[in-house]
């Protein structure tokens, strides 16, 4: 045994105390016990192996998705004074050659490992040398086939704990529904071992949904109207589309970037590194972007186009506001997103158990969008844990849609579809219920049909919205080939009256909520002692951003790895003197206040005079 969890916690990394079920988590991996871990992301689920790792005799050994992750974080690990290492492709031949020398000589408290290098032979050999204290599996719903990011080569960490029965095997994931659960137990031989789940509630997340009208201005007056010069990701469906709203955002003053898997690697490492190091930047990406990115300032995260389920939707939100700070999910979709989802499903290349499967988790997705009730209680819901339900803070809450009864509508929504054959996607059969007598109506005799004009009354917003909600909720079909509508069972049951249908009905009037910056102005005179205490707090705190950035940049890492903003927000609030009380600031270790305390302290005490030419220059 090493040291104590707490004074690690304490001493190294900076934090008071252990959060939610940290400490269970960290005691039964001491005491050798292996675990699957579900936390939110966020919610610290790293120091459940990063502590073990320093009280277990031995070397940790984690196997990590993404090589950025892998990299952050261990440069992470090194700036709090950890000998921590990454072992992958990137590395030259000797320079793997001195890691695993220093490995099997323990001179390593943590060694980083890619799911790809576990599945070479001369890996594996080298492993069996290893005295590992633990072995930690992040990112662990990618064991499992039913996970939304199935990684082949995770399945290799079987292996590697047949080479290491009696040493803790800890598995780590932010989501996976039930499904999905069991068979990151039953594949990493954990089916005997505790499940430790927190709860998935990110409550400094604000949530909304809301109908497509023109995405790209609703999309930038969302940035500009709530998150200026502030970093986020914005999750499109195709590669194509993220270059053109990163070069779309960039005419319109917004700093952006594009990055999917068909870049070549040096501009999407460029991207990535731009990321991680810029606090003002926009990464339009397809989900090849995201998993493991350790950036916890990551104000927004905007889909402008529908995820594939609530298990991808949650992931990718999690990714705003990992320093619990307020942050916001912002989607918008339409008809369109339905139709094609259902669609790449039907023509993927899976069984049909995958497919059926993919189509119910889709389905849920979609119930969630078009649901009247808390969004946090029905994401929770998804994951078996209880909410009570109005948060005060989703879009629900805050602007309560009002449920229909939309029976009529979907009626006669639906005779269209059967009069025309089940052969016809949305946009022709809106022009039949309104009455329009198009080119593709009159040639194919439509405008003759009983349907024809039965809904002129309702605008084309009002019946796309019902095809939206009808395909949504399940009492619609999709043609895979040719996107055309098709009656199931629920569709006759509907139009024989043997069941009702609730519509959401859009509050047009209800305005984009105000900025943060705005609302927490809201009722303070600018001249008050209140206020301009908050705005010398606000400017010292940006003081700080920018000495961070500097030490940052001379020392080739992103900012956050020196300080997190809700380290830098406590150092301004509270404006220490002396390196015990700095000390006391969350976030700050024994090695960061040895590193940066006096650099730090000058800032605070000098503020509002000139900063030294060179900060970096003076640290120990």
């Amino acid at each position: 045994m090493k040291r104590n969890p707490l004074t690690i916690l304490r001493e190294v990394f900076g934090y008071p105390a252990f959060r939610g079920r940290q400490a269970e988590v960290i005691d039964h991996v001491i005491a050798g016990g292996s675990a699957l871990v579900l936390m939110p992301t966020g919610g610290g689920k790293s120091l459940c192996y990063q502590v073990p790792a320093l009280c277990r005799e031995g070397l940790a050994l984690v196997i990590s998705p993404l090589i950025a992750l892998m990299r952050d974080q261990v440069a992470a690990l090194q700036q709090a004074g950890v000998r921590a290492v990454v072992y992958n492709s990137t590395l030259r031949a000797d320079e793997k050659t001195q890691v695993r020398k220093a490995a099997l000589s323990g001179k390593l408290d943590l060694l980083y490992v890619a799911p790809e290098t576990l599945n070479t032979e001369f890996f594996t050999d080298f492993a069996g040398r290893l005295t590992l204290s633990l072995i930690a599996v992040d990112e662990a719903h990618c064991v499992s086939q039913w996970g939304h990011d199935f990684r082949p080569d995770y399945l290799e960490v079987a292996k590697l704990r047949a080479l290491h029965p009696q040493v803790p095997l800890l598995a780590l994931t932010a989501t996976a529904d039930p499904l999905t659960r069991e068979e990151i137990q039953q594949r990493l031989g954990l089916t005997q071992d505790p499940l430790f789940s927190s709860s998935f509630d990110r409550p400094n997340i604000r949530y909304e949904i809301t109908q497509r009208k023109e995405a790209r201005r609703q999309l930038l007056d969302f940035i500009t109207g709530r998150h200026r010069g502030e970093a986020g990701i914005v999750y499109c469906l195709s590669r194509r589309k993220t270059e053109e709203t990163a070069e779309w955002l960039c005419s319109q003053g917004v700093q952006a970037v594009p990055y999917h898997a068909g870049l070549d690697p040096q501009t999407r490492q460029l991207h990535q590194d731009r990321f991680q190091r810029e606090e003002s930047l926009v990464v339009c990406a397809t989900i090849a972007f995201g998993m493991g990115i350790d950036k916890p300032d990551v104000r927004f995260v905007a889909h402008i186009d529908l995820p594939k389920s609530i298990e991808s939707y949650y992931q990718e939100t999690g990714r705003a506001g990992r320093d619990g700070q307020p942050a916001e999910a912002w989607m918008v979709y339409g008809l369109g997103d339905v139709v094609s989802q259902r669609r790449l499903i039907e023509q993927g290349e899976g069984e049909a158990e995958w497919k059926r499967l993919s189509q119910r988790k889709l389905g849920s997705l979609l119930g969630l969008c078009e649901s009247v009730q808390c969004r946090r209680k029905g994401l929770l819901a998804y994951f078996g844990e209880a909410h009570l339900g109005d948060c005060g803070h989703c879009d629900n809450c805050l602007h309560p849609p009002r449920a229909i009864d939309g029976t009529e509508l979907g009626r006669k929504a639906l005779s269209a579809v059967a009069r025309t054959d089940q052969k016809f996607g949305a946009g022709h059969l809106i022009d039949i219920l309104m009455g329009r007598h198009t080119d593709k109506v009159d040639r194919f005799g439509h405008d003759r049909l009983s349907v024809f004009g039965i809904g002129a009354t309702e605008s084309e917003r009002t019946w796309s919205s019902v095809f939206r909600q009808l395909t949504a909720t399940g009492f619609l079909d999709v043609d895979a080939e040719y996107g055309a509508f098709l009656l199931n069972r629920q569709s006759w049951q509907l139009m024989r009256a043997q069941t009702t249908l609730l519509l959401r009905q859009e509050d047009e009037s209800v305005r984009a909520p105000r900025s943060r910056a705005a609302r927490s102005e809201r009722g303070t005179s600018a001249k008050s002692p209140r206020a301009q205490a908050s705005a010398g707090r606000s400017d010292l705190f940006e003081s700080l951003r920018a000495l961070r950035k500097q030490l940052a940049e001379a020392q080739g890492i992103p900012p956050y790895v020196v300080f997190h903003d809700a380290t830098l927000r406590e150092m301004a609030t509270q404006q220490p003197q002396t390196l015990e009380s700095l000390a006391q600031i969350s976030g700050v270790g024994k090695v960061k206040l040895e590193r940066y305390g006096e650099v730090f302290l000058r800032a605070i005490s000098g503020h509002g005079k000139d900063a030294p030419a060179d900060a970096a220059a003076e640290m120990p």
